[in-house]
Formats: C-alpha cells, structure tokens, sequence
C-alpha cells in the first residue's frame, strides 16, 4: 500500500476553506486572479438539484459539498508499483507521466521529442516553467461560469496534466498518463491539451482508484484546443473505485481541417455526470466521438454531450455503446446543435444500450437543433436484452450461458473497441468486461 502522509486541513468551498488553499500555493499572480475569479462565479452558482433539467435524472443530494477536503498538504507520496508500470519507459510509449493523489510521481519524455519542442508534464510544473504556452489557453474551452462544479474545479484544482505539440511535429508513438488515487479522498483535477497547426498525436488519460479507499470526489476538466489541420486521437479510460463521486466538464475545440478522434471508456465510479463536448469552430473540421461503458451493481453514470457544428462543411459521428448489469442506471443526452451559417454539416449520434438484467434501465435522449437549412443530421437510440436464439446458437456449441453472455457483450463493444488504436488499451478494457462478467478470459475456456 502507498503512503500518502496527508494532512487535512479544510473542508467545504467557504471564504475560510479558500482562502486556506490559496494559502498552500506559490502561482503568478494572474493564476491567483483566475482563481478568485472563479471562486466569485461558485459563491453565486447554486448546487444542481432536481429542478435543473440537465440534472434531473441524477440525484446528487446526497453529496455534502461542506464535508469535502479541499486543501490537503502532503509530504511525499509513493504510488503502487502497477500504477507505475502503466507509465514506465516502454518502446511503445513516447512519454509517461504519472500523478498520484494529486502530486507529479514519474515522468518521463522521448528526448528528441523534448528538443523539438513537445512539452508533457504536471500542469503545476508548466505553469511555473511554460507559463507563455499555459496561460491563452487555461479556462478558454471550459469556463468557469459553465456550471457549479466547473466553477469548484477552476477556484480549487490542484494539479493535472499539460500536453503541447508544437507546430507540424508528428508524435509517432502514443503518450500515456495516469491519474491515480489510494489515499486522498478528494481529486482536483484538470487535463490542457494543445495540438498546434499541423501536428499530430495519440493521447491516452486514464484514471485509476480502487473500491478500498472507499467514499470519494473526483472534479475534473480537460480542455482541448485543436489547431488547423491537426490530428488528436484521445483515448480517455475512466476506473475509479465504485465509491467514487465523478464529475467532469469535457470540452474540444476543433480548427479548420482538423481531426479529433475521441474514445471514452467509462467503468468504474459509483455516481458520474460527465459533459462532454466538441466544438467545430473551423471549416472542415471533424470529430468522431466514441464510448464504451459497462456498469453494475448499484452504479450511475450520466453522460451529456453536443456537437457543435458553428463553422460550414463540419462533421461529426458518434456512437456511444452501453451495457448494464445488476441495478446500474445509465443516462446519455445527446444534442447535434448546427448553428446558423453552418452549412453542408454532416452529423450522426447512435446510442446503444444493452441490458443484461431485469432491474437495469438504460435513458437514452437524443436531440437536434438545427438553425441551418443544407445538411443532413440524424440521430438514433436503442435499448435491448440479448438475443436467447443467439445464446441457443452458442450454447449449442458447447460454450456455458456465462461465456456465451461474455462473446454477445464483447462483439456488441466491438464496434467501438476497434476505434481504439493501442492493443494493451482493448486488452484493459476487455480484462474489466470479463470482471463484471464473472466469467473466464479468452485464454481461459
């Protein structure tokens, strides 16, 4: 196990609580002024309740905002080993980088990369070192007046993940970040992703915790400017422990002739409100949004997203699959929203839930708001149970009812799971599937 060796010192968002946490921090000044800032807009902004409709289907009363630990000291940390050996120099990998309970424990970046400009690191350590490359983008994409929690994260984060590509440079090889969590009850957290003209890379953001810390608070943000005729492939794999609180703002914004290629897998966390957006602020641009996320037991996850077409000739896909067990809850409001000169749009949205239990249930709430009058925009949903003549067919070939579930599950995933460009990602996600399943790997029958 991993020591922390944390000392709690506030609780709650109050005057005292922030100004405490102020306190523990050595930024610039114009940080500090963001901050503040932020802090005004969360003292206006009410917790979301029920009467809020993009709130409605997730019932958060039961989270107390005064008992939460916002600033927390801490004299060292040491992560577990197969936290470590995610990030660890590999020959597949072009950078590391692991934050653990909020502070920066191993890092490290292909040199020759470095010298060309690639800057991946703590978000605290490119705000001292890269502040010119920082500073025009933090709280642009996702802003402070948002909502409540993107307020909290923008007064109260602590760390996070910096990644910067610089004009035209390729990154062969992905870079890959883990945020973890065993001792600290509360994450502040926030990804900045800048992909300069012309350059190109594969980001994978993964965060981990385990169902012993027990009761925690996860408030991220991650923003991504895409700048023109670039290329993101961002692969996000969400395993908190199921006791968790999870709550993120999620925004891109995509340039002319760029790409962003977005893959979202969500399991772990007991309750979750994720908002997820892309805007297509460029002519050209084209973003594809893909989602795999298996829930059980009593879990809850509600996942909000648009896509924003604001400039002509934009496209935009997404597919999100879910599968439910036990008394897991989804919900998935989805809005293609094509603005007024956004001509010659091209935009899908695809929800498909399958539902493995009787007490399981699937929302599903696709939208469309169109205020231009030359594209195509369409949308679809469905909910179902898997097919007994299908489980006949594979019975009858001598699989057990158990295995036979787990290759319906694993072909229904398909579909996104080969979106994902890095094997040992797809061999994560399908080790977790087989846990919810209960039943054997591949190797194994």
């Amino acid at each position: 196990m991993a020591e922390a060796h944390l000392v709690r010192e506030a609780r709650g968002i109050g005057p005292e609580a922030f100004e405490a946490f102020l306190g523990t921090r050595e930024e610039p000044e114009w940080l500090r002024q963001a901050r503040q800032e932020a802090w005004q807009i969360l003292r206006e902004t009410p917790k979301p309740g029920p009467d809020d409709e993009a709130w409605r289907r997730t019932d958060i009363r039961a989270l107390s905002i005064e008992d939460l630990v916002t600033v927390m000291v801490g004299d060292g940390v040491t992560p577990p080993e197969e936290m470590r050996q995610i990030v660890e120099r590999q020959d597949d990998l072009a950078g590391g980088l692991l934050l653990f309970d909020g502070q920066p424990a191993l890092r490290w970046v292909d040199e020759r990369l470095e010298r060309r400009g690639l800057i991946f690191t703590d978000l605290l350590t490119a705000v001292r070192e890269h502040q010119d490359q920082v500073a025009p983008y933090l709280d642009q994409v996702v802003r402070p007046g948002d909502g409540f929690f993107a307020a909290m994260n923008a007064a109260f984060w602590r760390n996070g993940i910096f990644l910067y590509v610089p004009r035209d440079l390729e990154i062969p090889l992905p870079l890959r970040a883990v945020i973890g969590l065993q001792g600290a009850p509360t994450d502040f957290s926030r990804i900045l992703i800048v992909v300069e003209p012309g350059a190109q890379v594969t980001f994978i953001d993964e965060r981990l915790a385990d169902d012993a810390m027990g009761a925690a608070f996860h408030n991220g943000i991650v923003e991504i400017h895409l700048k023109e005729n670039a290329r993101l492939t961002y692969i996000a794999l969400q395993n908190w422990g199921r006791y968790m609180w999870n709550f993120t703002h999620e925004r891109a914004s995509v340039d002319r002739d760029s790409t962003l290629d977005w893959v979202v897998v969500g399991m772990g966390a007991g309750v979750t409100k994720t908002f997820l957006e892309v805007d297509l602020v460029g002519r050209g641009a084209t973003a594809y949004m893909s989602g795999v996320f298996f829930f059980d037991g009593q879990q809850h996850a509600d996942y909000d997203t648009e896509q924003d077409h604001i400039a002509p000739h934009t496209k935009s896909d997404l597919l999100y699959k879910v599968a439910l067990k036990d008394r897991a809850r989804s919900v998935w409001q989805g809005m293609i929203r094509a603005h007024p000169g956004a001509q010659k749009t091209d935009a899908y949205q695809a929800n498909r839930n399958l539902i493995l239990s009787p007490h399981a249930r699937a929302d599903s709430i696709p939208g469309l708001e169109i205020m231009a009058n030359d594209l195509r925009c369409t949308h679809g949903a469905t909910v179902g149970q898997i097919n007994e003549e299908e489980l006949f067919y594979l019975m009858s070939r001598g699989l057990s009812r158990a295995v036979a579930t787990r290759l319906i599950v694993e072909g229904f995933f398909a579909p996104v799971l080969d979106r994902i460009p890095v094997p040992d990602i797809r061999r994560q996600v399908d080790a977790i599937i087989h846990r919810k399943l209960g039943v054997p790997s591949e190797e194994e029958f």
